[in-house]
């Protein structure tokens, strides 16, 4: 398992299929497992921007990962977001059931996704609700970086704001290490 950390708009999605792709790995985002699994009332909440609290997304991605053959060989696109999410993972990877290679956690300046973001015009893509995902970011996902480092699974740093395919040579390289 692959996990795949940043800002929206850091390129998460892109690199991730490129690398399930090149690997023959599942790409697993979080979005699209939420947007299967969320009730009306978890999606109005995200359309606003707020997260879901960590037992919800915690459950989601359970039921989605046990539908799988095989759990192991999948790219985790924002998951974890917090420290109990991580706690979860964690408590799974001593079990046995996955086995966490690293976290790439892709870099970009906050205005260069700002940008990126309303460029690409989704509904929860305005102003207001990109503050508050970055604010989100700083608050739950940042101090996570260590608390990983910390329990052993290692954390590549990747500038996301060069070209596609550099930023993918460069994961690839950090793979094969």
């Amino acid at each position: 398992m692959i996990l795949l950390m940043g800002l929206a708009g850091t390129g998460k999605g892109t690199q991730g299929k490129l690398l399930a792709e090149l690997h023959g790995m599942r790409l697993i985002s979080m979005g699209d497992v939420v947007r299967e699994y969320a009730s009306e009332n978890q999606r109005d909440r995200m359309l606003a921007g707020d997260l879901l609290a960590d037992d919800e997304t915690i459950d989601m991605l359970d039921q989605f990962l046990a539908s799988l053959d095989d759990e192991h060989e999948v790219i985790l696109d924002g998951f974890p977001r917090s420290v109990p999410q991580a706690e979860w993972l964690l408590k799974q990877v001593q079990a046995g059931r996955f086995d966490v290679r690293l976290a790439f956690h892709l870099l970009a300046s906050r205005e260069a996704l700002k940008q990126r973001l309303l460029a690409r015009g989704r509904a929860d893509d305005n102003d207001e609700v990109i503050a508050k995902r970055f604010d989100e970011y700083d608050k739950s996902t940042a101090p996570l970086l260590k608390w990983l480092e910390d329990h052993g699974i290692d954390v590549v740093n990747v500038d996301a704001e060069r070209p596609v395919d550099v930023i993918q040579a460069e994961m690839v390289q950090q793979l094969q290490q």
